[in-house]
């Protein structure tokens, strides 16, 4: 295991107060936006084909989100990705459901080859992603613990030369040689839809502040864990745990990361 310095990752992110540029699902727009926000970066949710390419180069970061994916949003992506590229703007990859259809399958897959900085799933995604016949995916939900994607994300990261994170009850973030677990969260993180998207979007608001893609991954998931748990000391439920939970990101700091962050 190798732990990155993130002594200074919340004021970094502070000043930067980076745009983030996010092509992202229906769903959890509102949360993500949210939760950039409260973290201290700056959300914009634009997605339509005609404008993405020339949005991207005046973002810090680009977020690409495939839950709820259309042939038109698929382009949207190819197109920003593309740019991204081109432009030098680092972007995150969340493979929502990858391994459900063929057609989600063939889209994560055909973007996972346009060079992200950081690619975000749960241990199916990661497996489904890697090509394991082993995984089964039940929706965005994950049919697996995320020590069993270990190695299929060591393995992801090398081949696509990226970094893989690996999200559920112990993350994991690896470049193809480190490897961090991070052991902070809360059980309510399973009980509030878009949590892992959240998460991406935290990665994706690391990322723009000029942190290392291992670093900004590190820090997004850690920050999301240990705000969780923080929110979860004042929740009763699901409904007031979100609430709670951006509170907690507004009032995180690096003291509190540098303290509550269980890494290993």
């Amino acid at each position: 295991m190798d732990r990155p310095d993130l002594t200074d990752a919340i004021s970094r992110l502070r000043r930067a107060s980076p745009l983030i540029h996010n092509i992202t699902n229906y769903v959890v727009m509102n949360t993500t936006a949210n939760a950039l926000l409260a973290i201290g970066a700056s959300p914009a949710m634009v997605h339509a084909e005609e404008e993405v390419a020339e949005f991207v180069p005046l973002a810090g970061a680009l977020v690409v989100n495939i839950g709820t994916l259309s042939p038109s949003w698929l382009s949207a992506m190819d197109r920003a990705a593309g740019a991204a590229a081109e432009a030098g703007v680092p972007w995150v990859l969340d493979p929502v459901a990858v391994g459900a259809t063929p057609y989600r399958t063939a889209a994560a897959v055909s973007l996972s080859r346009r060079r992200p900085a950081v690619i975000r799933g749960n241990a199916s995604e990661i497996l489904a992603l890697a090509g394991d016949p082993e995984a089964v995916p039940k929706g965005p939900d994950s049919t697996s613990d995320s020590s069993a994607a270990r190695e299929a994300a060591r393995r992801l990261a090398r081949d696509l030369e990226t970094v893989v994170a690996v999200t559920g009850e112990v993350d994991y973030v690896t470049d193809g040689a480190r490897m961090v677990a991070i052991a902070n969260g809360h059980r309510l993180l399973t009980r509030v839809t878009g949590m892992g998207c959240t998460a991406t979007a935290l990665v994706g608001a690391f990322l723009g502040a000029g942190l290392s893609a291992y670093e900004a991954a590190t820090a997004g998931l850690a920050a999301l864990g240990v705000a969780a748990e923080a929110a979860a000391l004042r929740a009763s439920g699901p409904g007031s745990f979100q609430v709670a939970l951006m509170d907690a990101l507004h009032g995180l700091d690096d003291e509190a990361l540098a303290r509550r962050a269980r890494l290993s």
